[in-house]
């Protein structure tokens, strides 16, 4: 029996949390959890910037988690940042201090992204995944909209509402009367319009709800007697009389709510309100499952090299019809040039993994027009939905296809990630040298550090029947050059030559 250990932190717009799981026979059995009520999106002001208190509560619920997770290697953990994370503009600014804190990096995932991973999840969860099932999952700033069979999403979706933010906005000190409860059900009914039509044709055998509102909810009915293990519309009408009697959630008394959840009850009460009214629902039953159960089998199937991205990146292939033995020369190509300016990298080492998914999806925009066919590939994939990848995976990702030809002084800017410079290095010259769509027996050429710059040694007998060749990689010094960068060339003899 195999025993490993495996961790993942849902930085949401509410909470923050920590659960340590152990992995067994390929199977996720929760070992120990941590939540810290952060309310991080009810510091985004006016301007999308986190104010000081919210950092510095984020800042030390990352602190605590980071004592929890001494120990842990960086492979065995992954930590996902939700919705406020993606709107707050001073997030780039923010993430290198809350690494810091956690000792670990942090992913900022896509809305769409995170449907899934709360997806599988829940999938994980079910009596009978195999049934056509409704997943709604109401978080802090946004929530999600999932429709799935037996543990692959039919439709991924994420509409910006959420418990903290609607409970600030409607109902500011807890104050709650029909008129701000109707505007609050209006307003997550506008943002329902959208999906609503195309999800109801699709249809579900199943309404299920996850995370904390819909815990908090049931929990209340429950204790109260307004419903058995599940919500139900009756019970969601008792509800709202009661609130609509008190007036104000401060000076509610009622079994079942904790005061964790007491700020955020009225605003997750009016969205899943609208929720139920939407999608006609009578009943929705309850999953543990949510984003951090997800993050965690998304990270066993990593861990047992069965990353999604590489099934992303061969199915975007196909998408966009990637000329595939192109796709794959450059690709074997790009990769010995790393390998021999890193000898000792594993095969799951994050830069070359980046660079053999850059150098598969480098010409994917030659499917939308070959002139300029860089910049449309590096935008699809910026832009794109590319599930299991994060926010800044798809920025590298496409700072490296922007980068595989042309001038290199569009791509050098403060922000530059010095990591990428080899990497773009190896992508350009792989490139270069099967420009002609062509294969070689032996790499031409070899490519080692040089200082702070690049030796680039080509055989000589080869450079001379190659003049087009010569005249790109004098050009190539001049790019590298540009932007303070040396790449020197040096042409070496080749074997037969060397031994005669």
């Amino acid at each position: 029996m195999s025993y490993e250990l495996l961790a993942a932190i849902d930085l949401g717009s509410n909470s923050f949390r920590l659960q340590v799981a152990r992995v067994v026979d390929d199977q996720i059995y929760p070992l120990d959890g941590l939540k810290e009520t952060v309310r991080l999106a009810a510091g985004l002001g006016q301007g999308k910037l986190l104010d000081g208190p919210s950092q510095l509560r984020a800042l030390e619920a990352l602190s605590r988690f980071n004592e929890r997770l001494r120990g842990f290697a960086p492979d065995q953990v992954r930590a996902v940042g939700t919705n406020t994370l993606r709107v707050a503009k001073n997030t780039p600014q923010f993430l290198p201090q809350a690494e810091a804190a956690l000792g670990f990096p942090i992913e900022v995932v896509a809305g769409r992204e995170e449907a899934r991973l709360i997806y599988v999840g829940v999938a994980h969860t079910l009596p009978n995944p195999s049934n056509q099932q409704l997943v709604v999952d109401i978080g802090g700033g946004s929530t999600e909209f999932i429709i799935g069979r037996s543990f692959e999403p039919l439709a991924l979706e994420s509409l910006y509402m959420g418990c903290v933010a609607f409970s600030l906005r409607y109902f500011p000190d807890g104050r709650m009367d029909k008129k701000s409860l109707r505007e609050a059900e209006l307003a997550a009914r506008r943002e329902l319009e959208t999906i609503e039509h195309d999800y109801r044709s699709l249809g579900w055998d199943e309404a299920v709800g996850s995370s904390g509102t819909a815990r908090s909810l049931l929990d209340i009915m429950e204790l109260n007697g307004w419903c058995r293990g599940e919500l139900t519309r009756e019970g969601m009408e008792k509800l709202r009389a009661m609130l609509l009697r008190v007036g104000d959630v401060n000076r509610l008394s009622i079994s079942g709510l904790r005061p964790d959840r007491l700020p955020v009850l009225a605003g997750g009460f009016a969205i899943m309100s609208a929720v139920f009214d939407a999608f006609r629902l009578e009943r929705m039953s309850f999953s543990e499952g949510a984003l951090r159960l997800g993050v965690l089998y998304d990270l066993l199937g990593r861990y047992h090299h069965q990353d999604l991205r590489d099934a992303t990146v061969l199915q975007f292939g196909r998408r966009y019809q990637v000329d595939q033995r192109q796709a794959e020369r450059v690709h074997a190509t790009a990769m010995r040039l790393l390998k021999g300016l890193n000898p000792a990298a594993s095969e799951d080492d994050p830069d070359l993994q980046l660079l053999s998914w850059a150098s598969r999806l480098h010409e994917l925009g030659i499917s939308v027009a070959h002139a300029g066919y860089h910049k449309h590939s590096a935008y699809i994939v910026g832009n794109a939905d590319m599930p299991g990848f994060s926010r800044m995976d798809q920025a590298r990702l496409a700072r490296l296809v922007l980068s595989h030809r042309g001038k290199l002084e569009k791509v050098n800017s403060a922000s530059a990630d010095p990591r990428d410079w080899p990497l773009i290095l190896c992508l350009r010259l792989s490139v270069l040298l099967h420009r002609s769509r062509d294969d070689f027996d032996e790499l031409p050429l070899t490519l080692e550090r040089n200082g702070a710059g690049y030796l680039l040694a080509p055989r000589s007998e080869w450079l001379s029947g190659a003049p087009l060749t010569a005249a790109s990689l004098a050009d190539e010094q001049r790019q590298w050059a540009s932007i303070g960068i040396e790449l020197k060339l040096r042409t070496a003899r080749s074997k037969a030559t060397a031994g005669s």
